[in-house]
């Protein structure tokens, strides 16, 4: 619990709070206490003045009755320092102080100074003024105010401090428990679904988005990152099952011959011809199939070598149309080329002859019985183009960026690699496959390569 971000984190924000109010506090009292001491002095100066002056008005005439001193002074104290024995200057008691209690150069320096004195065990804060008439010291006034009067000022209003400090305590407390709530709340269930994920149930439950802050982010992005596991998931076992069935189907063929030439079921040399030519087919698909993986786990790995050699496009275009000939006069397939060029290229000629068969194999796989398929070729602004167009079912919007995914097939036959295979060569090749499809009318695959010589 204690580790957990569910106490850190309103922890770590009360702590702040805290300190910041503590110190905020500290600086408001010291302040305070400058503000009212220096307040204070004044206010003794002024007394203090005028005092004396009230003494320079009446002196001569009659002593200064002492209810004019308070009067000047309000509510503090006042003390006198005789300096001259004998001599009367107030109607009146006034407290006196011995001489000692006040340093010598105050007495005799003629302007107020500020001193901290104790008189009777309690602390003042004072100042003493000469009192002087035509030019002969008399003694000194005394006014004071007691330390305890000025602490008194900043303690109230350090409580009234106290209880904002404690309120606004609470609140940030509550504040910061809500905000780490929602927060956390959506992180503990991300958690709990990425335990979901990791014992491979990937249809789990996620936070409701709340705006567009971090957190709904990262939960988009979770939600984003499931589906394409289970995506991911769902192609692996297509993967298994097409190859399976892929595999299968020619060891099939290759064991049932084999074993019919062991026995001598052909007795026909003909017959054993034949069977012999099954066989070697059938192996020449495995070895394609093999090399489909083989080369999808190397483009992947980044681990694919690219030759650099002349290519006659329109020769190798030439070849490749003609191995599709003979399947489209058996399916009726009107099967036209258009070469509107003759460029020589620098590239790997077998991985370019390779993505134009796959690109052929997938538009006889899609185009019906009586269909057409057409091979273009062409070059303009460095760049050479070869097209395959074909007038299959065509391919959705919501399917265009999935026909290029390996092991993905939209009726679940063959392994879903050519295309895949096709794409990742062009990108290796520096070139790429652009698509334009119209649904129910067909498809057009191009592939585009830089036309260097």
């Amino acid at each position: 619990m204690l580790r957990s971000l569910r106490f850190k984190l309103p922890a770590l924000f009360l702590l702040g709070v805290v300190l910041s109010g503590l110190i905020s506090t500290l600086i408001a009292i010291r302040f305070f206490q400058s503000y009212t001491r220096t307040r204070a002095i004044a206010e003794l100066r002024s007394e203090s003045v005028g005092i004396v002056q009230l003494y320079a008005r009446q002196a001569g005439a009659q002593e200064v009755p002492v209810d004019k001193l308070q009067a000047a002074i309000g509510g503090d104290h006042i003390f006198y320092v005789p300096i001259q024995p004998g001599v009367q200057l107030f109607t009146g008691r006034v407290p006196t102080l011995p001489r000692t209690a006040i340093p010598e150069e105050n007495l005799k320096g003629g302007k107020p100074a500020t001193l901290n004195l104790t008189i009777d065990g309690k602390k003042y804060i004072a100042v003493v003024q000469p009192l002087k008439l035509i030019d002969q010291l008399f003694g000194a006034m005394v006014v004071a105010k007691p330390v305890s009067q000025l602490r008194s000022r900043w303690v109230t209003l350090a409580e009234r401090l106290a209880l904002a400090f404690g309120g606004g305590v609470v609140v940030a407390g509550l504040l910061g428990v809500y905000v780490t709530r929602r927060l956390t709340d959506p992180l503990v269930q991300l958690s709990s679904a990425a335990d979901e994920v990791a014992t491979g149930h990937y249809d789990v439950e996620l936070p409701e988005p709340r705006g567009s802050d971090e957190i709904a982010q990262l939960t988009d992005r979770f939600g984003q990152m499931t589906s394409k596991l289970a995506e991911s998931e769902q192609q692996s076992r297509n993967f298994l099952m097409s190859v399976s069935h892929e595999l299968r189907t020619p060891l099939t063929a290759i064991r049932g011959h084999v074993s019919a030439l062991r026995e001598g079921v052909f007795d026909d040399p003909a017959a054993r011809e034949g069977s012999l030519d099954v066989i070697g087919e059938e192996a020449l698909r495995l070895e394609r199939l093999v090399g489909d993986v083989l080369d999808l786990a190397k483009l992947d790995a980044h681990r694919f070598t690219v030759l650099q050699e002349e290519v006659d496009m329109e020769q190798l275009c030439e070849r490749a149309f003609t191995a599709f000939g003979e399947e489209a006069r058996r399916r009726s397939i009107d099967y036209r080329r258009e070469f509107h060029a003759h460029p020589v290229i620098v590239t790997d000629g077998d991985r370019v002859l390779q993505i134009i068969s796959n690109l052929l194999s997938n538009a006889f796989r899609w185009t019906p019985e009586g269909g057409r398929v057409e091979l273009e070729l062409s070059a303009e602004n460095g760049l050479v183009s070869v097209a395959v167009a074909d007038t299959g079912p065509g391919i959705r919007d919501d399917e265009r960026d999935r026909i290029f995914r390996p092991f993905w097939s939209r009726d679940g036959g063959g392994t879903g690699l050519g295309l895949a295979i096709a794409n990742e060569l062009a990108m290796a090749l520096g070139g790429r496959i652009a698509l334009e499809s119209d649904p129910g009318r067909g498809s057009r695959f191009e592939l585009v390569l830089p036309a260097k010589s």
